[in-house]
């Protein structure tokens, strides 16, 4: 998991567009705490020098000490628009969100509601199971475009999109199918009408990730001082071709459905890199998290599974507090003070056990 656009980094640039137009002396860092937070106030140091006389290193540290300072705030009543599709709505994930379309699925166990909770923020919920990015940025029936919600008062942004545009949630059902319709007729039964495993092609790829690049665009017209974070979907299918029951998907359909997990991974962080917004990297934090581990992330599709923890591959609640914890811990690192801190806090991959 990395940010897109980091303290450093933007301590960087604005030591290459001249600092010292900012920061003329450590004095002022001072003053602005105080300023925002009495409790803070410091006795101004006298003889400071002005940034620009210290050494290249120090003035790294002091640029990336006044960026960590400047971006320090609450979100407590502020909007938080959460977008995307099921792996963020969290379909079946008892208990249901009352007020939401029922196609979309949302869960009140979902990650937007778990984050707005965590920060006191106010939620609009627009995820939707089996949302593409069109639908994010387009009206898909009777359920207007997701974008629609953000306005200038939105000071957060979530999404989770990409991956219907692919396939790549679907290909676990059809996969899945096609594993149960071979049981089935070596068992003498008759076999299942399954849907093929889609593989996309790269014009599918490269819309992608020009869908995400109008969307992150948009997002910045609509709310200029909106933080932005895309987040990964998490893992499906463990990387060294491990299958279990909970797992029931062939070999052949497996690296299929890897390859396009990984390249809808790369497509979120190149758009994330190139636009400096943030990404969290839930692809990675679930690597050892698949329904085939110990402790996992998702539920598979286990033969008779009665879906009370959620839909067949998708996450359980596990999953989504995972996933609220790692943004939730680089929205920390970036700046954003918590409402209701967990203890202890979780670092990006764990969980809250209470």
């Amino acid at each position: 998991m990395k940010s897109g656009f980091g303290a450093a980094r933007l301590a960087g640039l604005l030591l290459a567009a001249g600092t010292a137009a900012f920061l003329p002396c450590a004095s002022a860092l001072a003053a602005a705490q105080s300023a925002r937070d009495p409790s803070r106030a410091q006795t101004p140091a006298t003889n400071q020098q002005p940034i620009t006389q210290l050494d290249p290193a120090a003035q790294r540290a002091l640029a990336e000490q006044a960026i960590t300072t400047a971006i320090e705030e609450s979100l407590v009543g502020e909007r938080y628009v959460a977008m995307g599709s099921s792996f963020a709505a969290g379909p079946k994930l008892p208990p249901a969100k009352t007020g939401a379309p029922a196609r979309c699925g949302q869960s009140q166990n979902n990650y937007p509601s778990l984050l707005a909770e965590r920060f006191g923020m106010i939620l609009s919920d627009r995820s939707c199971s089996g949302a593409t990015t069109n639908n994010v940025l387009g009206p898909w029936g009777d359920i207007p475009p997701q974008i629609d919600a953000v306005t200038p008062q939105t000071r957060l942004v979530t999404v989770t999109i990409g991956g219907n545009d692919l396939s790549y949630v679907g290909n676990l059902f059809n996969a899945t199918c096609r594993t149960r319709s071979r049981e089935s007729v070596a068992r003498g039964g008759k076999p299942r009408t399954c849907a093929a495993v889609r593989v996309p092609t790269q014009v599918d790829y490269a819309r992608v990730e020009m869908q995400m690049n109008e969307i992150v665009r948009r997002i910045r017209a609509q709310a200029p001082r909106a933080r932005i974070v895309l987040v990964q979907y998490l893992t499906p299918l463990s990387a060294d071709g491990k299958t279990c029951p909970e797992s029931p998907v062939s070999a052949a359909d497996a690296a299929t459905i890897r390859a396009i997990g990984k390249r809808l991974a790369q497509i979120t962080d190149k758009v994330a890199r190139e636009r400096k917004v943030l990404v969290v990297e839930m692809n990675l934090a679930s690597a050892n998290h698949t329904p085939c581990d110990a402790e996992p992330w998702m539920i598979g599709s286990p033969e008779g599974y009665d879906g009370s923890k959620g839909l067949q591959w998708h996450l359980n609640f596990a999953g989504m507090q995972a996933t609220a914890n790692d943004i939730a811990w680089w929205l920390i690192r970036s700046g954003v003070r918590e409402a209701l801190p967990p203890a202890p806090p979780a670092a990006p991959g764990q969980t809250i056990k209470n």
